[in-house]
């Protein structure tokens, strides 16, 4: 059975744009980003996942596969799915996770701006440095995530939060990112808090935040 599923949906001009955008960034997404996407690890260490539980753990913007594969092999049950709009990053994901593709299913489709349709009840639902690039469309991937955990399902996520500088938040918008605090406002009012916390990276130069939340209602 093929890994990567593909979903024929009509694309959006974002949608495009990410997509040559990644063309030639999944070649070296892995060599750099892990200079500047702080707290990758400290929210998969928090996750509300236990060893041995049978748990769908699905990721909006898997990218190159990083935390799924890191995932996979600290939870050996645990069953993953990763989403993402790029087929060159979703292309490394496969790579990456080939040894767990059992329990690794990739999709190429946009999540929020349509009902998302997954194969499967997601418990926990990972974001990471994806919601800061859904522009336009971070409301309705947040609305839509709560659409689809269950009651008592978490959503875990860690992204640019915002920064004091005009020239970098002016040249990360020119990347597909937006920095000015937008998202845990709303991620409060939508989920129980259970941990949230904002950190300085490069001596302020701009902030991330983590959040990691409950539905609750």
């Amino acid at each position: 059975m093929e890994q990567i599923a593909i979903k024929e949906e009509k694309t959006t001009r974002q949608e495009s744009a990410m997509r040559r955008y990644y063309r030639w960034q999944s070649m070296i997404y892995d060599l750099t980003r892990w200079a500047f996407l702080f707290g990758r690890n400290e929210i998969l260490n928090r996750l509300p996942v236990v060893k041995n539980t049978d748990l769908m753990l699905l990721e909006v913007g898997c990218g190159t596969g990083r935390n799924l594969r890191r995932l996979a092999k600290q939870y050996p049950s645990l069953r993953l799915m990763g989403l993402d709009v790029s087929p060159d990053m979703l292309q490394r994901a496969a790579k990456a996770t080939h040894s767990y593709s059992r329990r690794v299913l990739l999709l190429e489709k946009a999540y929020g701006a349509q009902p998302s349709a997954l194969p499967e009840t997601p418990d926990v639902l990972l974001f990471s440095y994806a919601l800061t690039m859904f522009n336009p469309g971070w409301e309705q991937a947040i609305a839509q995530a709560a659409a689809d955990l269950p009651m008592g399902g978490y959503i875990a996520v860690v992204d640019f939060h915002d920064t004091p500088s005009r020239l970098f938040r002016w040249w990360m918008g020119k990347n597909h990112v937006r920095m000015d605090g937008h998202l845990l406002p709303l991620l409060e009012t939508t989920f129980q808090t259970e941990y949230r916390s904002t950190r300085s990276a490069f001596f302020g130069l701009w902030k991330y935040g983590i959040f990691i939340g409950e539905k609750s209602v």
